[in-house]
């Protein structure tokens, strides 16, 4: 079985709002073979950038474009073909754009591998850790604390037994970081775990402050609170005080995330599949943490194609934590490029079972919203 053909296909909601939402575009790579077996997989980064990155030409031996290095390679030497991804492009991508469009074409030779085989990515990967595991509803903050309480409360009652809120408008004064915090907390009662990301917006000693203002609230963990190059800043945090703090979403590639555990000494490495590499780096970075001790979770704010990644691969390591689930209202392209939906019971996502990534397209669904 030979690649022969690799498409990276930007789908974008026809109004897209200034807010850190992901949702609502997304790059969907698409690698065909000539078994007539197609692997899906889906890029969270700068579309167009990527699209750049996975359809250009050969420029010259350690820049070239990524579809131009795979075809012709046989899909199930997913390892060899990363690094000929990762060593053919070095010269511009080491992190960052370039990873993150490896991430896409590796998320889809593993489902062309699970295809061929008959098999899902989690026991390709070696895992069956779980039947089901434990998610939290993921969403941004309300607009105001008492709105952010009513959501709280929305989630609760609809059986997550975890939440998150994010980013806008924490960061606006410290009245009003703790006034967001605590009404979540009251929304969502004292029996269900809450975590807070930050969204990148203090310094260390900013951190710090609101991590003792917070502390009233038994908060599971707080999340990116500083800029992801600050390593020293997260060192500070993490030894003052007792809140886990999580990290990762903003790394590309297991090197990245080594100056993140040992330099920073965050408590929870969060890892997005779209983003840091695809499976083969994901299982990497997995095992890295579990050397020092550290659960890991996914990131994912985007499409139902990386929910399904991320539960395959939080099936095949030993240190899983939880899984994010996007619960954030709105219109986006979460659920609408797919034809396989998951929905949260008490709770808890189901491990798929389906070949590969246990995911299919819905073609009508692209094609109405692609841009390119």
């Amino acid at each position: 079985m030979k690649i022969t053909r690799v498409e990276a296909i930007y789908v974008r909601l026809p109004q897209v709002k200034e807010q850190c939402d992901s949702g609502q575009d997304v790059i969907i790579v698409r690698v065909e073979t000539d078994a007539g077996i197609t692997g899906i997989g889906e890029v969270d980064s700068n579309p167009m950038a990527v699209k750049g990155v996975i359809e250009g030409p050969f420029s010259h031996t350690i820049t070239s474009g990524l579809g131009h290095l795979v075809v012709g390679e046989d899909p199930m030497e997913t390892e060899k073909i990363w690094y000929k991804m990762y060593r053919s492009n070095i010269y511009s991508g080491r992190r960052g754009i370039a990873i993150h469009a490896m991430s896409g074409i590796d998320m889809a030779l593993w489902d062309i591998k699970g295809k061929a085989l008959g098999l899902p990515v989690w026991k390709l990967l070696g895992g069956g850790f779980h039947k089901t595991i434990r998610c939290y509803a993921s969403s941004l903050f309300g607009a105001t604390p008492q709105l952010t309480g009513d959501i709280a409360r929305r989630y609760r009652d609809m059986g997550f037994t975890a939440v998150k809120f994010g980013w806008d408008p924490m960061g606006q004064s410290e009245q009003s970081d703790i006034a967001l915090v605590r009404e979540a907390r009251k929304g969502l009662g004292d029996s269900a775990d809450l975590m807070i990301d930050a969204g990148l917006v203090w310094d260390a000693k900013t951190a710090i402050r609101r991590a003792k203002a917070f502390s009233d609230f038994n908060l599971f963990w707080l999340e990116e609170p500083l800029s992801p190059d600050d390593y020293q800043g997260y060192r500070r945090l993490s030894e003052a005080t007792e809140i886990r703090i999580a990290a990762g979403e903003e790394e590309s590639s297991r090197l990245s995330y080594v100056d993140l555990m040992d330099v920073g000494k965050i408590d929870v490495v969060q890892v997005d599949l779209a983003r840091c590499g695809g499976f083969t780096e994901a299982m990497k970075i997995a095992s890295l943490a579990w050397d020092r001790g550290l659960p890991v979770a996914n990131h994912g704010f985007t499409t139902y194609i990386n929910v399904a990644a991320a539960l395959h691969w939080l099936n095949a390591v030993p240190n899983s934590l939880i899984c994010e689930f996007v619960a954030q209202d709105g219109t986006n392209l979460r659920n609408m490029l797919t034809h396989q939906q998951f929905t949260a019971k008490d709770g808890y996502l189901q491990i798929p079972d389906e070949p590969g990534l246990g995911v299919e397209l819905d073609e009508d669904a692209v094609q109405r919203y692609r841009v390119s």
